[in-house]
């Protein structure tokens, strides 16, 4: 590379070279390694949920073959609509693992699709870490890049999180795959005869599109790039081959997967890069003509503008004419979700995801660690070669090494840079993109110091001198008389054109010319005395010796949370109360009691992230499968867990023969049941009438004592049953018939389950297929559901512009709620009038939780100042309620410190010497911080619950 001086002898340059290779393949066996925690504590088991349905995927690929695979309509999830699984997966990790499974025996390897599938990732993590390793040395010119970001790349959390072994998932292949995409795209442009490998650009991103929906960024990434070429005046034939070969390869096979389809051409979030491939076009058009006709910059200029005007009417035409058909796309609620403050979407679906909340500072410590430190002067080491400042040294006369050494491709990794970071801030589980980034910039900046780092120990093995030998010499003095003969040559053809290279006059550069030659000669004097190269070596060793600590310590550091990160999650460990260290598999042994107790065709209630485990390692039929795809019947599931048990008992008997909920604290179902009525209120309003969020449906202090209607869903009596004092399910209606050994899962079986809709449903005849003989067959509900099918709103999203119906008001006023902005006045109104309904009659409230008490905390609580004025102006008797341990408003209002409230209460004639369950004035309980002294008072509470 140029980093290191050329004066090094062959044998040393041949022990370095070596050295980097070494510390490839260390990196690389580093890369397997590190991601093998799980199978040596656990064994070679697939985590988590989505990696079971893959697995199960992989599976009916390998015993049905391809065919039956792209047929595949699944009526074990989504009961009873069913999943067509060909149209809605993306196919490229299955259709790898099988490949590699049939592959193994020719080469005397027998292992089962299952541990294939758990070493996927593993084995991956070794291909996308090459893969790093060579767009790094493409964009920085040197091996060594190449080496210390494969160094990186290997062990780093941010690519670790989503590819250790048995983590079955999309993205453990993805990143190899756009990793490829990229270093073919880079490749691509480095001179003028590279362009043809822009093909494998596009067939990289062929295997990006099915392997995983994250393609989107991969299209837009190289567009962007593409187009900021042009908007730097870089526009060159070659450019416009590569990327034209890179786009029509890639569109062309895109549309071949049948989960993407046309929506490179009608989506939204993908018209971008197509907008980009007819810019080049236009642009190319006019470069033939400028060259064929000899325009002048004036004239070239003139034809784009007209050329441009001519496409772009036609364009808008095109447009006018297919908006009104909805041929194009939404942007997606997920992609949308990048676009707003914060993570709401409108979706309450997307929005209960935890990875798809923002990322924190915390969080790019977490998973970059010391790369973090080292990406900066690698992103600024790029940046000096592609910014303005480049092009000054250009016209000041700088060598072509410094201003145009892959200036493409350096300009990509800061695209890259400042396009992934805004995008992981958004969401934390894209800070996976930064991975390889980070690395990438990393091992620029790394790589750079290491090189001039062994060539100033080579000054010391040779005594301090660094003088080049005679051929060194000749070869230095034809490349400067080759380097003079390109300036004349540049001369000569900037006379002809008139103006140069540069808007420059000869004379300024002239002098430009001389100016930089003296200053290149002062510093060259300067760095090459003998002071400076005994400063040089104290510092090479010292950057040596004190880097040495620091690597170890992030080596370490990764390997320690790779092993967290390991964790199966179906499976972990934990400490008992003694101490001791156990194994939990709770939820394992919970689906094989649901594959080995219950009749293969029972079908299973439970919340959507169980759906893949139910149907992967239980083998049941599940209402949902963990796919965010169908978010009305998500939302079918939200409502029933969230009404009253007998109600909930009416609809479930129709559907399922058993329900399973997670228990035991932590992750559980109580933990989600605000996404669950959420999500349930967005399809069925009236669940939590006037109230998005459904704020009644949840605890009302920390000790979890719930609202009234959390208290009479089915959901808390299945979490709680005979686990709290008069808490328990209805046996008339459901059976506990399995609780985990440490009480994680709970599994109830449905009575008086309709055998009438059963037999209803399991009849194809009642079935919609999209043609006669067709495998694509949609299953209905049964008509015993039809009155609470015909009450639900489907749920559309407030960017879905091209459909019609939907409750958008409904989404604003969620969104305004959740981002705590004021609600209008109409629902407010509503609100108000709803609540006013529960006021006492007089001073002598009862004390006891009602929905009122509820509300009446949550608003303190929120500080809704306008709300609480509206509500005592309408029912002056509330500021009286009490809840059962006798406090009220006032005491609430001192407890959270809101003293407005306290005037507003108090002006409305609230009592403030009244006294709670335990003798104490709302402002004893602010004396005491809120908290209240135990006592005899606790005792009697204790045995009344």
């Amino acid at each position: 590379g140029q980093v290191i001086n050329m004066a090094m002898p062959t044998v040393v340059w041949v022990a370095w070279v070596a050295a980097q290779l070494s510390m490839f393949l260390y990196a690389c066996n580093e890369a397997f390694n590190i991601r093998l925690y799980a199978v040596k504590e656990y064994g070679l088991l697939i985590h988590e949920f989505d990696p079971w349905f893959n697995f199960r995927a992989t599976k009916y690929l390998a015993e049905n073959g391809w065919t039956a695979f792209f047929h595949w309509y699944d009526y074990m999830s989504w009961y009873p609509i069913g999943r067509p699984v060909g149209t809605t997966i993306y196919p490229g990790m299955q259709i790898t693992s099988v490949v590699i499974w049939k592959v193994l025996p020719w080469f005397g390897i027998n292992m089962s699709l299952n541990d294939v599938c758990v070493y996927v990732p593993a084995w991956f993590g070794v291909v996308a870490t090459t893969f790093l390793a060579l767009l790094t040395w493409e964009c920085a010119g040197f091996m060594a890049a190449g080496t210390a970001a494969a160094l990186f790349m290997s062990i780093i959390p941010a690519h670790i999180m989503r590819s250790v072994a048995g983590g079955y998932d999309n993205e453990s292949v993805a990143i190899t795959a756009m990793c490829m995409t990229f270093f073919f795209w880079c490749r691509s442009l480095r001179d003028d005869n590279s362009w043809w490998i822009g093909a494998f650009a596009g067939l990289a991103y062929v295997y990006m599109v099915m392997v995983w929906g994250g393609y989107i960024f991969v299209l837009n990434m190289v567009g962007a790039h593409a187009i900021a070429i042009v908007f730097t005046g870089c526009f060159s034939s070659k450019l416009h081959r590569a990327y034209s070969l890179f786009y029509t390869i890639g569109t062309a096979g895109a549309t071949r997967v049948p989960v993407v389809g046309w929506a490179p051409l009608k989506s939204l979030e993908q018209l971008g890069p197509f907008g980009v491939f007819i810019i080049m076009q236009v642009l190319e058009y006019c470069e033939i003509q400028r060259r064929k006709k000899g325009l002048t910059s004036l004239q070239t200029f003139k034809l784009r503008i007209a050329s441009f005007s001519v496409v772009a009417a036609v364009l808008a035409g095109i447009a006018m004419l297919l908006y009104p058909t909805g041929y194009f796309g939404p942007l997606s609620a997920r992609v949308r979700g990048l676009f707003v403050q914060h993570t709401r979407t409108g979706n309450p679906l997307v929005d209960s995801v935890a990875e798809h909340q923002p990322a924190s500072q915390q969080a790019y410590w977490q998973y970059l660690h010391y790369a973090c430190y080292w990406a900066p002067i690698g992103f600024m080491i790029c940046l000096a070669r592609i910014s303005p400042i480049a092009k000054v040294s250009k016209m000041c006369g700088a060598s072509e090494w410094w201003w145009n050494c892959r200036a493409d491709a350096k300009f990509f990794l800061v695209l890259y840079g400042i396009i992934g970071y805004f995008f992981s801030l958004k969401m934390v589980r894209l800070v996976l993109l930064m991975g390889p980034i980070t690395s990438a910039l990393a091992g620029i900046a790394l790589g750079a110091f290491g090189e001039w780092g062994v060539n100033q120990l080579c000054m010391m093995l040779f005594f301090l001198d660094d003088s080049p030998s005679k051929e060194e010499e000749a070869t230095k003095e034809a490349a400067s008389e080759k380097d003079d003969s390109d300036k004349s040559k540049k001369k000569v053809k900037g006379k002809n054109r008139g103006s140069g290279d540069s808007w420059l006059s000869e004379s300024t550069r002239a002098q430009f010319d001389q100016m930089y030659s003296m200053g290149e000669s002062f510093s060259s004097v300067f760095y090459e005395s003998f002071p400076a190269k005994i400063a040089r070596i104290v510092f090479a060793i010292f950057f040596v010796y004190y880097l040495r600590p620091y690597a170890l310590e992030f080596k370490s550091y990764c390997h320690q949370l790779a092993h967290g990160m390991s964790n199966p999650s179906i499976v972990f460990k934990a400490h008992t109360n003694n101490g001791q260290v156990v194994v939990v598999n709770d939820y394992l042994e919970a689906y094989y009691w649901l594959r080995d107790k219950t009749p293969k065709e029972a079908r299973v209630m439970a919340w959507w992230d169980y759906g893949y485990q139910i149907t992967g390692i239980g083998e049941r039929t599940t209402l949902a499968d963990g796919n965010t795809w169908n978010h009305e019947h998500i939302a079918t599931i939200g409502k029933m867990f969230a009404s009253p048990e007998q109600e909930a008992h009416s609809l479930v008997r129709h559907l399922a023969d058993f329900v399973l909920v997670w228990t035991g604290g932590g992750g559980d179902d109580l933990a989600k049941s605000p996404h669950m009525a959420r999500i349930g209120n967005s399809v069925y309003p009236g669940l939590c009438p006037n109230d998005p969020t459904c704020r009644m449906f949840g605890f009302i202090d920390r000790q979890g004592t719930p609202t009234p209607m959390m208290e009479r869903s089915l959901l808390y009596k299945l979490v709680v049953h005979g686990q709290r004092p008069g808490i328990s399910v209805n046996s008339s209606l459901f059976r506990e018939v399995y609780t985990s050994r440490y009480n994680k899962v709970r599994i109830y079986k449905v009575l008086k389950v309709s055998k009438k809709s059963r037999k209803w449903l399991a009849d194809p005849k009642n079935r919609k297929c999209d043609a006669p003989g067709s495998w694509y067959c949609t299953g209905q509900y049964p008509p015993a559901l039809k009155e609470m099918i015909a009450s639900r709103i489907s749920f559309k999203q407030l960017e879905d512009f091209n459909r019609g119906g939907g409750d958008s008001e409904y989404t604003k006023q969620y969104m305004s709620r959740m981002n705590g902005e004021a609600i209008s006045e109409e629902d407010e109104d509503a609100t108000i009038r709803y609540l006013a309904a529960y006021a006492p009659k007089g001073k002598s409230a009862g004390w006891e939780n009602t929905e009122l008490t509820t509300q009446m905390w949550a608003i303190i609580r929120n500080n809704d100042v306008r709300t609480m004025r509206a509500l005592v102006k309408a029912a002056p008797t509330v500021v009286h309620v009490r809840a059962e341990d006798g406090r009220g408003p006032l005491w609430w209002a001192y407890e959270f410190q809101r003293p407005e409230m306290r005037k507003i209460l108090l002006d409305a004639g609230c009592d403030p010497e009244a006294k709670d369950s335990r003798g104490l004035r709302a402002r004893d309980v602010a004396a005491k911080g809120g908290k209240q002294p135990k006592g005899k008072g606790d005792k009697k509470k204790k045995k009344k619950n």
